[in-house]
């Protein structure tokens, strides 16, 4: 598959790029991406929920009413969770979300969210740039010239470039990495993803070991 390179005006620059069909032409596997994503997003949870039982309510354990012959039901302390105030019950404890999933299904899921992506004309591909300082109004007007203002947006470069990264890090529908840094969260989350034509190689041979 062929896609052409524009620069950061937006305009064709005449060179076109290739890309694997062995990478980018797989029949995209749902299911691994669903995995990975979810334990990307169960990885974030902190997990520090806390409810406190009955046995932990500051309250006092005398017996409210009497036990018979006051027409309702019985009672006892007013530490029960039928109380307001009272315990809970089978409240949350904290615990650890996170699971494990191995490597080679990460990696499926990584190149069957790029496959998916190229797939749906959702890719980009960009001249290799840079910014001579780390200003907003530079990556803004990258954004203007690809009509990419109110759009979830991937920047994927082939390494750290701390200008460009920078440069949109205070726009909200906006993230910037470097290729090795990409999850696969990050590629189902955005909606177009711009790749800088130099990181291309670098995506395909970090899948060809």
């Amino acid at each position: 598959m062929e896609l052409s390179v524009l620069n950061i005006q937006g305009k064709e620059t005449g060179k076109k790029v290739t890309l694997s069909d062995e990478i980018f032409g797989i029949e995209p596997n749902e299911h691994v991406v669903w995995l990975d994503v979810k334990q990307f997003l169960a990885n974030q949870r902190q997990g520090t929920h806390r409810a406190k039982p009955r046995a932990e309510v500051s309250r006092s354990t005398r017996k409210i009413k009497k036990q018979k012959g006051t027409g309702g039901a019985r009672a006892g302390s007013a530490k029960s969770p039928l109380m307001k105030g009272g315990g809970r019950i089978f409240g949350p404890v904290p615990r650890d979300y996170s699971f494990k999933v191995n490597k080679k299904v990460k990696s499926l899921a990584r190149q069957s969210a790029y496959a998916a992506k190229v797939q749906s004309g959702s890719v980009t591909v960009l001249e290799g740039f840079s910014f001579d300082a780390p200003k907003t109004k530079s990556y803004l007007a990258l954004l203007n010239a690809l009509s990419l203002n109110d759009t979830k947006t991937l920047l994927i470069l082939p390494e750290e470039d701390q200008n460009v990264y920078l440069s949109g890090r205070n726009l909200p529908k906006t993230k910037i990495a470097s290729t090795g840094q990409v999850n696969t969260y990050d590629l189902v989350n955005a909606t177009k993803l711009l790749i800088v034509e130099g990181a291309i190689s670098k995506i395909e041979s970090s899948f060809s070991n």
